[in-house]
């Protein structure tokens, strides 16, 4: 039975490594959920159950009769592993089904998480007797800890197999499906092995299925084991990108496992040779196989690299199509994302030299500062891909798949601001096209019903003067006279958007900003009296000169005198006031009416856009037509105080001074 103690050996030491490496790569990869966390604390269950084995069987053979402390030891952490598996296998599926979106709601998974933890704390008084106890079977332990514990065991490896087989029915991969057949194919065999031998404990007594306790501990490994191949096919806990630490890890174990084989091989042969004179035969053995390593590292590495240029050659595909929009707000934000998700990056940001504080290191939520890759276009250097992996240090792959996007990135960003041009200058030709042809129809329609609406109006004036004319029509009369002018001021406004500003044709181009304003101002008191409106100008600065002609300035600031006018309710204010300074000089038309929304203010320069019952839609755009011209700007501020008012700041540019 030697052959069956040093497999024995070799299963427990390969169960406590197994988790152990797991360990070890998550703390590595130090990726903050809550999967892993659990993950974390399973292996390390699974590390107490397995070393504490081979702990207590290597005592055995090393002293024959181990002394009684280190047993005792050995089996009180063995016990505290084996107890809180069961809850942690299970609240680890409960996790992953949450992630996966099988719970309909986070908050679903507590009271399966509380189930989960419940027989724990119910059947401590099997722990503590276990624990108490003189007899310590390490081959059986869980027929010394009770019945209540195995049942506990077997119910929940079924409710793993329950979740792998939704886990299956769910995943549209087949590697991922694979997985979990060999997931579900281990559970289930572990657990038809542990019925069998609860079993036979209950009625023949412990001992009596030793046989099957090796087979136990192989199937009970096999999914750490899948886990690996998970990591490499399919990216499992999204680790696939940091190789840096998994050959690192995976190396360090190779070592420590070479030399513990050596100082077995060394115990062996001491019969023949000196422990170390075998030692130092094993230590220089693996020189012989060199040169294959040397071959295999090579294709290895020339096949990574290729999957990693091929990998960020693919990363570029969605970015060249958000660039292809015209849009480098949008593109930047795709690519922090894409980048990030695609290479399972904690932080990636594009930084850019001509953004505020680019030369600022920015910092991660751990505060610590991100790597940074350099974005050149020939000689200049446009800005930084900083990043952050989850892990220690960014995987060697995942560097060179970055510095081949920093290479691509300025391309991408030449072509979104190409077509972002080309967009604008587009809108902007539909726009001059779209508005010659409004003003082609207005100057059409204006001129068509003007001339008519004159005649109606000498008509109309010249039946008013008649003394024949009967009172009752009189009243009528008048009314429709006014309906005529309230039309003809519509009509005027048709012209003044219809054909180009003073500034166009001949005629003085500079004015006095201060005459006009009191000129409109006193044209339009009349209609501010019947609306009770308090009409107030303020012009501390006298003679302003602006550089626009007076048909042009009275055009704006009448449009929008009359708009404030029109927009305060009965017994609401306006004021108009006049400010000069050393670049140009501004009027300030402010009420007290009830406000333009942010949504309208983007609107109401727009031709025909009006939120009045009787409106054209067409004072603000003049106005702003007529500052173009002009080389004037307007300013929109809304609200003003206590969600009311609204101020139309005109800036005019000064008189030219020749």
């Amino acid at each position: 039975m030697q052959w069956t103690l040093y497999l024995r050996l070799i299963v427990l030491t390969a169960g406590t490594l197994l988790p152990f490496f797991w360990m070890v790569v998550i703390l590595g990869h130090r990726r903050q959920r809550n999967f892993e966390r659990i993950f974390f604390f399973l292996c390390l269950a699974l590390t107490c159950f397995f070393g504490s084995s081979l702990l207590a069987l290597n005592a055995e053979l090393h002293y024959g009769t181990p002394p009684p402390g280190l047993m005792a030891f050995a089996w009180t952490f063995l016990c505290l592993g084996l107890w809180f598996i069961p809850s942690l296998i299970l609240h680890l599926h409960i996790e992953y089904a949450s992630v996966r979106g099988l719970l309909p709601s986070a908050y679903r998974r507590y009271p399966w998480i509380g189930a989960a933890y419940l027989p724990a704390i119910l059947l401590c008084g099997e722990l503590r007797r276990a624990l108490e106890g003189t007899m310590h079977n390490f081959e059986s332990p869980s027929h010394a800890i009770g019945g209540g514990f195995q049942a506990w065991l077997i119910l929940s490896l079924l409710s793993a197999i329950y979740w792998h087989v939704r886990f299956l029915r769910a995943t549209p991969s087949k590697e991922q499906r694979n997985f979990h057949k060999a997931i579900l194919g281990s559970l289930g065999t572990l657990c038809v092995f542990l019925i069998y031998i609860f079993y036979a404990e209950a009625r023949y007594g412990a001992g009596s299925a030793a046989d099957l306790h090796l087979q136990v501990l192989l199937f009970a490994l096999v999914p750490l084991a899948a886990l690996i191949l998970g990591v490499e096919r399919f990216n499992f806990l999204q680790i696939g990108r940091q190789r840096n630490l998994i050959y690192a890890v995976f190396l360090v174990f190779v070592a420590l496992l070479y030399l513990s084989l050596v100082r077995r091989v060394s115990i062996w042969l001491e019969s023949y040779l000196p422990p170390e004179a075998t030692a130092a035969l094993l230590l220089f053995l693996p020189v012989v196989f060199f040169e294959p390593l040397q071959r295999l590292m090579r294709r290895t590495l020339r096949q990574t690299a290729q999957t990693e240029v091929d990998r960020a050659q693919k990363l570029m595909g969605p970015i060249t199509e958000v660039a292809r929009l015209g849009d480098q707000v949008k593109l930047r934000k795709f690519c922090d994302e894409w980048i990030a998700e695609q290479l399972q990056l904690a932080v990636a940001k594009l930084v850019l030299d001509s953004d505020e504080g680019a030369s600022e290191v920015v910092k991660s939520k751990q505060n610590t500062a991100l790597e940074r890759f350099e974005i050149r276009r020939g000689g200049q250097r446009l800005g930084w891909l900083q990043v952050q992996a989850y892990g220690a240090m960014i995987s060697g792959e995942t560097f060179a798949a970055l510095e081949f996007l920093c290479e691509q990135l300025p391309g991408a960003f030449d072509l979104c601001r190409l077509i972002e041009e080309k967009l604008q200058l587009e809108r902007e030709l539909a726009e001059r096209e779209r508005l010659a042809l409004v003003g082609q129809m207005a100057a059409s329609i204006s001129h068509n019903l003007k001339n008519p609406l004159g005649s109606i109006k000498t008509i109309l004036q010249v039946q008013l003067e008649s003394p024949e004319l009967p009172a009752s029509l009189r009243h009528e009369t008048q009314m429709v006279l006014e309906e005529i002018n309230r039309l003809s001021a519509r009509l005027n406004q048709l012209l003044q958007f219809s054909r180009p500003g003073s500034r166009a044709g001949g005629g003085a181009q500079n004015c006095d900003l201060g005459q006009i304003a009191g000129t409109v101002a006193n044209m339009l008191r009349h209609a501010a009296d019947e609306r009770r409106v308090s009409l107030q100008l303020s012009n501390a600065n006298g003679e302003m000169l602006a550089a626009i002609g007076e048909e042009a300035a009275n055009d704006i600031l009448s449009n929008v005198m009359l708009n404030a006018i029109e927009a305060v309710p009965d017994g609401g204010h306006v004021l108009i006031s006049l400010q000069s300074s050393g670049k140009n000089c501004s009027v300030s038309v402010e009420d007290d009416g009830p406000g333009i929304s942010a949504a309208d203010q983007a609107k109401v320069m727009q031709p025909f856009f009006t939120t009045k019952a009787r409106g054209t839609g067409l004072g603000l755009a003049i106005v702003d037509r007529r500052l173009q011209e002009a080389g004037g700007t307007m300013e929109i501020k809304s609200p003003l105080r206590g969600g009311r008012g609204t101020e139309i700041r005109l800036n005019f540019p000064l008189e030219k001074v020749l």
